[in-house]
């Protein structure tokens, strides 16, 4: 086995952001694409909200684990991520690649559950630190944290578990500085967590290495990855693993498959079937596969060209998915706006029920008629009010002088029957509002745990704490115009109660502030407490007194609804969906777009460089002895470009 351990400028080790001015226009767009995305929750559970939000993980994701550090460190390794299915030998291929166990393969599944980054020893630095994979520690293969030798080994008193979200550095002479390769998790595997990481880590790829067997070629979820590979333009390449001797029309069938679904430029390498020599397959089975990532090890324009083409295709991916997200944002605000609407129908209904139960003189019958009557009689008052106003205002001197005024009784039966009328308006509000939410998939989501078919538990004391203020309210009003009318007030100070009471019936049966008495409503009660107080106060007066005491009655109710209804309100607050709108994401992605498209124009020429000559065979598998036949340098490097970029491969090797 031959490995190159020459040195490597210290500028390729420490790497810096491409200097030119396309690059850093393209990452400050992309840092304010990501802004926009972290802003743009999607916390409704409307259709579809599930694949939004998936993709809005998976775009931060490759922002932060992929193209960020990309674009930051252009000089870095190419980062070639095995994947593929439980048991099709990720592990065996990526140990027999290297002529070394480096990750464990095994028989119990899934296998593999710390990645395994495999990289020259030079190129350490470039793993070690959060510059990719940001969410993931870093454990040399002694089980020591990476960079800190004094932390803990791994022992027996060590669970499988520890180091599940951990990536796991190898260096290893057998890889060419500028190389790495990574083993990843099962893309089908048991575990959730398993299939999650290894879906994250495939983002994070330069180059995607696809492992599959003769008999699970076919199978649904390794193609769900490789259409989105397609989808993104990431490089691929397939090895096919386990092919009997007799069994070659599977390398062609997936070859088929390969140009029917977008990968006709992506390799193709066919593994056969082969007794495991020290859990290594034999020199011969991946010659293939080593010659060709010897060939793009040593091949820096090559590798460059392959990490631009992944770059731009998850440029161009982020930009599609942006809007995807936009829209999704989109539907949030439409969710949050419609759940709100069903909550403001709901009390605004009852607000106006209430309105009316208290302006259409059904609050002046029952019990309220009856205290009523006590207080005025039917007797000289009654007479007095069909007999003229001046007569009405000797009655009342002489009616209020000669007895106590027996208001409370008369006050306590208006707020029974009001409380009644605004308790049943909320419940109601309360009962429309929530089956409406429950009707909608964004809305019966928020209801769980909470009761919120009925009003607060704190209804009833909160109605009579406002009905109450109204009431002073009510008394206010009369004794504030009673001082302004002073030689009234003087006469009438022990009837300031009563007049309050009279302007609560009054109101009873007003509209926006202009008496509309209903003449026989109730025995009359309404138009007895109305010319009672006109007796007082006068017409104009008593007009004016009559719409305050409405408004102030309006207000405390609409407000009291208002407070029910902020009971789900509130969860929308909390969510802030109603800023979800995907307006500020799609200027974003224009201005990604336009970046993109400005760093590609500024390019310079790319040129493929010669493999280096005695320098072809970097890996366990390009060749074992200096007498075994190899590939010529142009020979290696025109078949890189052809299977890299098919057709057009060839000219430009």
């Amino acid at each position: 086995m031959l490995g190159q351990t020459g040195h490597v400028p210290e500028r390729l080790v420490a790497g810096s952001l491409d200097p030119t001015d396309g690059v850093v226009a393209l990452v400050d767009a992309l840092e304010r694409l990501r802004s926009r995305l972290v802003a743009l929750e999607l916390p409704l559970d409307v259709t579809d909200v599930r694949r939004a939000r998936s993709d809005r993980a998976a775009a931060l994701d490759q922002l932060d684990d992929y193209l960020l550090p990309r674009l930051r460190a252009h000089a870095a390794p190419l980062l070639v991520v095995v994947g593929g299915s439980t048991g099709a030998g990720k592990s065996t291929l990526v140990n027999s690649l290297l002529g070394e166990q480096v990750s464990a393969p095994g028989v119990l599944r899934p296998t593999t559950r710390a990645p395994v980054l495999v990289h020259h020893p030079l190129d350490e630095r470039w793993f070690s630190t959060a510059r990719i994979l940001p969410g993931l520690a870093r454990v040399t293969s002694s089980g020591r944290p990476a960079g800190d030798p004094s932390g803990p080994p791994s022992g027996p008193d060590r669970t499988p578990g520890d180091d599940a979200r951990a990536l796991r550095l190898v260096a290893s002479d057998a890889l060419p500085p500028g190389l790495a390769l990574l083993d990843a998790p099962d893309v089908d595997s048991v575990e959730v967590a398993n299939r999650r990481l290894a879906v994250q880590l495939l983002d994070a790829a330069d180059l995607w290495l696809f492992v599959t067997t003769a008999a699970r070629y076919a199978d649904a979820v390794p193609w769900e990855l490789l259409h989105r590979a397609v989808d993104r333009h990431a490089q691929v390449a397939l090895v096919v693993d386990r092919v009997d001797a007799g069994a070659r029309a599977a390398g062609d069938d997936l070859r088929r498959m390969m140009d029917e679904n977008g990968l006709t430029q992506a390799p193709l390498f066919v593994v056969g079937e082969t007794t495991l020599v020290d859990g290594l397959l034999p020199a011969p089975a991946v010659h293939d596969v080593a010659t060709w990532l010897t060939a793009l090890g040593a091949d820096a324009p090559a590798r460059e060209a392959v990490a631009r083409a992944t770059r731009d295709g998850v440029v161009d991916d982020l930009v599609r998915r942006a809007e995807t997200i936009a829209a999704a944002g989109d539907v949030q605000v439409e969710a949050d706006a419609r759940l709100r609407g069903a909550v403001e129908a709901a009390y605004a209904e009852a607000s106006e029920r209430v309105r009316e139960a208290t302006s259409d003189g059904a609050m002046l019958r029952g019990e309220v008629l009856a205290r009523w009557q006590d207080l005025v009689g039917t007797g000289d008052l009654l007479r007095s009010v069909e007999e003229g106003v001046g007569r009405l205002r000797d009655a009342l001197g002489r009616f209020f002088r000669g007895r106590p005024t027996p208001v409370p009784p008369v006050e306590q039966a208006i707020a029974v029957g009001l409380a009644a009328v605004v308790l049943d308006a909320a419940d109601e509000a309360a009962e429309r509002a929530h089956a409406a939410w429950r009707a909608d998939p964004a809305g019966a989501a928020l209801l769980t745990g909470l009761d919120l078919a009925r009003g607060s538990l704190g209804l009833r004391g909160e109605v009579d704490a406002q009905i109450r203020g109204w009431q002073q309210d009510v008394l206010a009003l009369v004794t504030d115009q009673g001082a302004a009318r002073r030689g009234t007030a003087r006469g009438l100070s022990l009837g300031v109660n009563a007049l309050g009471v009279s302007l609560m019936i009054a109101a009873f049966a007003s509209t926006g502030g202009v008496t509309g008495v209903e003449v026989g409503i109730a025995g009359g009660t309404a138009i007895v407490a109305q010319r009672l107080l006109e007796a007082v106060f006068g017409d104009d007066a008593v007009r004016r007194l009559t719409g305050q005491a409405r408004e102030l009655l309006d207000s405390r109710v609409e407000g009291l609804l208002e407070r029910e209804a902020a009971r789900f309100t509130a969860q929308l607050d909390a969510l802030g969906a109603a800023d979800a709108r995907g307006d500020a994401l799609r200027e974003a992605a224009r201005d990604v777009t336009r970046a993109s498209r400005a760093e590609r124009a500024t390019r310079p020429a790319q040129a493929a460089a010669p493999v280096p000559a005695g320098g072809g065979r970097l890996l366990r598998g390009a060749g074992t002895t200096d007498d075994e036949p190899t590939d010529t340098p142009d020979e290696v490097r025109v078949g890189l470009w052809r299977r890299l970029f098919g057709r057009h491969g060839e000219e430009r090797a």
